[in-house]
């Protein structure tokens, strides 16, 4: 049996890895190469990404695939969505591509709407309305100048524009541009209608293209750079880190909801076409685009940001907790003490995060927590009862009964907020993989190259090379009295 080599780079919004992916004999093995930092860079109250940081990471990832003399098949980049760079007409990389938490976007969804309406945008996309979306980045850059896009030959997505720098070929693939709210979910193709108000034409993003083509192969420079040899095809896996993810879903009945459990947790089912109705946009549901044509019909919800931003305030001030102690600290805690509502406006780029949620809390007439422990299980209580409403919205607009909840990526370890989870929702909870969207990456390098035939054969070989942790509902008496109260 041939053993297929697959190099994943998989970049958040906090730090990225070249993941080197085995496939032999229907199972695949991972093995981390190289980790780096992705910082946002402030410069005069704005907020960037370093593309060309990221460049250099991505040349070090092949670089220790050579060092260990790895024949590698296929390389593929997944990123975090919505983000951009501009590209001159002479090729060269205007600037650094703003990041989407930059405050900018503040209020520009409102002035756009008054170009054209918020239900229309919504008609058009079936778009989640998200001030950071980049429908409204570019609003917000035409509004402000922005010497960057004035110059701008093509704009290029974040996963596109760092292929384009290993190969020098542009394209824009179909589940990042999903993310932009620029997208016709029915044709799937840009929505010259909403271009109007830019100013800009559909001429400046390259055609798209789907999940599992070629995009080009390793230029000379970088090739010669990293010392790796022959010609390496870089595939468009799916672009978008969660569709890449939810490609890596190990289900086997298609009535399932997946959570993708990160930074952002991401809470839905997928379809074979859009829903775009007058209860979607209330509830504000979004409809990305999947592998093989598939539409991912979701909500974000504000993840582990809460945590992590609470665990950094802890170790500037020389506190430092593992994953096992910070869920011995949940678990010591009382429950449902404190709860808030984690997609609240105070929680998006505060200063301190454990004061944001000590006021939300004072405002809403609860205890503010007074212990990392009672912090951590009010962070775990609220997200998993934000879940148990996102899920109900879900499955009343699922059009079939959701069987199952599958939980992947990073969250999917924490087995306390698993069982929260389940406790909450109702239903079983499938936890693992942890490294979906790395999978679901490499798979699709291997689907491009045909070694793989389809997405129901990339979620078999995810079944059989790792196993999942179930977790069934307990005590769901006391998680839906908890929910009454919490109610949003």
């Amino acid at each position: 049996m041939k053993i297929f080599n697959f190099i994943a780079f998989d970049i958040g919004a906090t730090s990225g890895r070249a993941i080197l992916a085995t496939l032999k004999d229907k199972k695949i093995e991972l093995k981390e190469l190289y980790r780096f930092p992705n910082k946002i860079i402030r410069i005069n109250h704005r907020f960037y990404w370093d593309i060309y940081a990221l460049y250099e990471a991505l040349k070090e990832g092949l670089r220790a695939a050579a060092r260990e003399q790895i024949d590698v098949h296929a390389v593929g980049i997944d990123t975090w969505g919505v983000d951009f760079a501009c590209i001159a007409p002479d090729d060269t990389v205007l600037g650094l591509p703003r990041s989407y938490r930059d405050p900018y976007t503040e209020g520009i969804p409102e002035a756009y709407f008054n170009r054209i309406s918020q239900q229309d945008v919504y008609a058009m996309t079936g778009i989640q309305i998200m001030n950071f979306n980049s429908l409204y980045q570019l609003y917000a850059a035409k509004k402000e100048n922005n010497s960057a896009l004035a110059a701008a030959a093509n704009i290029l997505f974040m996963p596109d524009a760092l292929s384009f720098l290993l190969t020098g070929k542009k394209v824009c693939e179909y589940t990042i541009a999903s993310t932009s709210q620029l997208i016709n979910p029915w044709n799937k193709q840009f929505e010259p209608q909403l271009l109007e108000p830019l100013g800009l034409s559909r001429d400046l993003f390259p055609p798209i293209i789907m999940p599992g083509q070629v995009i080009g192969y390793l230029n000379e420079t970088v090739a010669g750079e990293t010392g790796l040899t022959g010609t390496i095809p870089v595939i468009a896996v799916a672009g978008h880190d969660t569709a890449s993810a939810v490609a890596a879903v190990p289900a086997g009945d298609e009535n399932f909801a997946y959570l993708s459990s990160g930074t952002w947790s991401l809470m839905g089912i997928e379809l074979k076409e859009p829903v775009v109705t007058e209860e979607s946009f209330r509830m504000n549901f979004t409809n990305e685009g999947g592998v093989d044509g598939t539409i991912r019909f979701l909500k974000n919800i504000t993840g582990m940001w809460l945590l992590e931003q609470c665990r950094k305030e802890w170790e500037a001030e020389g506190v430092r907790y593992s994953y096992p102690e910070i869920v011995a600290l949940s678990d010591s805690a009382k429950a449902f003490r404190s709860l808030i509502d984690p997609d609240n406006p105070l929680f998006a780029h505060p200063e301190r995060m454990t004061e944001a949620i000590g006021s939300y809390c004072e405002k809403t007439g609860q205890p503010a927590p007074d212990t990392h422990a009672a912090y951590i299980r009010c962070i775990f209580d609220s997200l998993a009862l934000k879940y148990k409403h996102v899920f109900n919205q879900l499955q009343s607009m699922a059009g079939f009964t959701i069987n199952q909840l599958h939980i992947i990526g990073g969250g999917s370890q924490n087995s306390l907020l698993n069982q929260f989870t389940a406790n909450a929702t109702g239903i079983p909870v499938i936890a693992g993989p942890s490294e979906a969207t790395a999978i679901g990456n490499a798979l699709i390098q291997a689907k491009g190259l045909g070694i793989v035939g389809s997405l129901s054969e990339i979620r078999e070989i995810v079944r059989h090379s790792f196993p999942p942790t179930l977790f069934h509902p307990q005590e769901t008496g006391v998680w839906e009295n908890a929910y009454m109260s919490y109610k949003l």
